[in-house]
C-alpha cells in the first residue's frame, strides 16, 4: 500500500518550488495540479473550486491540523539550504532521545514540514 497526500491551495507554483529545493522532482503538471516526488512518494497539489471535482474535493486547506514528514539522510544539508534560501525556520535542527534528528519549516499553505533523520536511540 502506499499513501500519496495531496493538498487543495492556490499556492501551486510556491508549493512546487518549495518542495523542490528540497529534492522533489516534478512528475506532471498543468495549470491546476501538480505532483511531485521523492524516493518514490508522491505529493499532489490542486486548484480549490474546480467545478470538474467532486464538492469534497473542491475545498482549499485551511490551515490546521496537518503536517507532513520528509525523510532525508542529510537533515543538515536541507538546513542549511532552507536558511539560505530565507525560508523562516521554526525550530532548527535537534537530537531527540528516541534517536531522530530534525528541524520544521511552514510551507507556503502553512503546512509545518518536519524534515528528518531517522536513527535507533542511543543506549543510556
Amino acid at each position: 500500500m502506499k499513501l500519496n497526500p495531496g493538498i487543495v491551495t492556490r499556492h501551486l507554483a510556491e508549493s512546487k518550488a518549495f518542495y523542490q529545493r528540497f529534492g522533489f522532482e516534478l512528475v506532471f503538471e498543468n495549470d491546476w495540479y501538480v505532483l511531485l516526488q521523492l524516493n518514490g512518494q508522491e505529493l499532489a497539489f490542486m486548484r480549490p473550486g474546480l467545478d470538474f471535482q467532486k464538492p469534497m474535493f473542491q475545498r482549499e486547506y485551511s490551515g490546521h491540523g496537518l503536517w507532513l514528514t520528509v525523510e532525508l539522510d542529510d537533515v543538515d544539508a536541507a538546513f542549511e539550504k532552507a536558511k539560505s534560501d530565507g525560508i523562516a525556520i521554526e525550530f532548527e535542527p535537534l537530537d531527540e532521545p528516541w534517536g531522530d534528528r530534525h528541524f520544521a519549516v511552514l510551507d507556503p499553505n502553512g503546512i509545518p514540514v518536519d524534515f528528518v533523520r531517522h536513527t535507533p536511540p542511543q543506549a543510556s
